[in-house]
């Protein structure tokens, strides 16, 4: 057990050190003179991050030839899968064919294709299709193409190899064959080019120095968040201890909460991201990667992180903050009122497919089933769906008028509603407490008492955004991380 004046002495130091983490970056600097990195950061890597991702470009390709392969040479290649002979007499009923499959190819070259030779192959027997027996066609061919516009923004250029494939599905025999088409992508060096009066080198070499210095300041703020966080669950104990000393109570769930700051949880996920993606933009610029896809996904979601992460920031007064608190008190309602009516929603989407599947294009599969309620659910090609249904069956077609119907009805009149209630009514929660004041907790309760506890240091003054001071009535709000 502590001494009373040790006691004292803890708590008034836990008061100062509670009183400055809850402060915002302008308030800590007046008190500390403590430079506001994490904010300075978070706007740099807004400029950086931004312009970063609009350096990616599509693919725009100046000239196309057909690739060499190394087995086989250029030219398009036409493999056809289909069961062994057999016979099958419809009128009769009849069906005699060997399910064991057998495969064909032929290759058509370039230079054959302006020839006769072209025509004796595309006369052929392998062209003569028995639809019964035919599995799948695919078609594959090799590209190779140069992209110029690197050129003109003083990039060296990318050549490019597409390995192209296209089938032609015929596994379900129902008398509608599906087209898939498919296309791999693969950088590699170019060879014997020349480009002359320009700098190209030398601009690629400002890109990858810009690309570092963005991994640079993103490990800094991962850095920073990290022992802001580490620092901040120190103090947690500090004040559970603490509180379970003087008082002999434990600290609620949500005031523990308060010390995790969501914000930088944020910010280091988005960190993460954008050094992944900027090394990988690197590998990109010299030729050693084609991640395109991952590269921008990781990119394009970091940007929309920091952006995110800025809200923080806005936070701290209360004319801006209405958002952030509604959407902190209405997320775990909203969250528990979409698990029930995520289980109606799998419900109709099951029954769809089951159903609905051999008479409707759009219920074809549990993906496309999901896709097309929700598009229905915000009232989007409602009619269109109503008519596709083939009314082969008037047992279906009935049944699909009372599945629509049934749903349109419960989803856009009665859940939408509640959906939208659960969000208004906490939005009326937070402006009756901003009002009337926020519930109190153990902690608010801790750090009311901190009125003498403060930093009374010469008024400094701070460029651009911390000359701004919190009003004197803000002090009452929720403590928001």
């Amino acid at each position: 057990m502590m001494a009373q004046s040790d006691l004292d002495l803890t708590e008034t130091a836990l008061k100062e050190d509670l009183k400055f983490y809850f402060m915002n970056p302008c308030e800590k600097y007046r008190a500390r003179h403590q430079i506001p990195w994490k904010l300075a950061l978070q706007i740099l890597k807004i400029l950086m991050v931004t312009t970063q991702y609009k350096q990616l470009k599509n693919i725009s390709l100046g000239t196309l030839g057909y690739g060499q392969d190394e087995n086989e040479g250029s030219g398009l290649k036409i493999c056809k899968q289909q069961y062994k002979k057999g016979t099958m007499l419809p009128s009769n009923d009849t069906l005699n064919i060997d399910v064991a499959t057998e495969t064909e190819c032929i290759l058509l070259k370039p230079q054959e294709l302006a020839s006769k030779k072209a025509e004796l192959k595309l006369n052929s027997s392998f062209f003569n299709l028995e639809f019964y027996r035919l599995i799948q066609v695919e078609i594959s061919f090799k590209l190779k193409g140069i992209a110029l516009q690197t050129i003109h923004a003083r990039e060296l250029p990318d050549c490019y190899v597409f390995q192209n494939t296209i089938t032609l599905n015929n596994r379900a025999h129902s008398g509608k064959i599906k087209i898939y088409f498919d296309s791999d992508t693969d950088i590699q060096e170019c060879k014997d080019w020349h480009i002359s009066g320009s700098i190209l080198q030398k601009n690629t070499q400002y890109v990858l120095v810009f690309d570092g210095f963005v991994i640079i300041s993103c490990l800094a703020s991962l850095i920073l968040c990290t022992r802001s966080i580490i620092l901040a669950l120190k103090l947690q104990k500090r004040f559970v201890n603490f509180f379970l000393e003087k008082y002999k109570r434990h600290v609620c769930h949500a005031d523990r909460l308060e010390f995790i700051n969501g914000w930088y949880v944020l910010v280091i996920i988005s960190d993460m991201m954008t050094i992944i993606g900027s090394i990988l933009k690197m590998e990109i610029k010299a030729k050693n990667l084609t991640s395109y896809d991952v590269c921008s996904i990781l990119l394009g979601t970091s940007t929309l992180f920091v952006w995110v992460g800025v809200i923080r920031y806005l936070g701290y007064f209360q004319t801006y903050n209405v958002l952030i608190l509604t959407m902190q008190a209405s997320l775990p309602k909203v969250l528990r009122f979409c698990c029930c009516a995520g289980m109606i929603y799998l419900g109709y989407t099951f029954c769809g497919w089951i159903v609905l599947g051999p008479y409707h294009e759009k219920f074809e599969d549990l993906n496309t089933v999901a896709e097309c309620l929700f598009s229905l659910v915000n009232g989007d090609d409602m009619f269109a769906t109503f008519a596709q249904i083939q009314q082969k069956s008037m047992l279906v077609w009935l049944f699909s008028r009372l599945y629509l119907y049934s749903f349109i009805s419960l989803f856009i009149y009665m859940i939408l509603s509640l959906f939208i209630a659960l969000i208004t009514d906490s939005y009326d929660t937070i402006k009756k407490y901003q009002q009337s004041g926020f519930p109190v907790t153990d902690l608010h309760e801790f750090l009311k008492e901190c009125g003498s506890v403060g930093y009374r240091k010469e008024q400094a003054s701070m460029p651009f955004i911390c000359c701004c001071r919190r009003q004197q009535s803000d002090d009452n709000l929720i403590l928001i991380n």
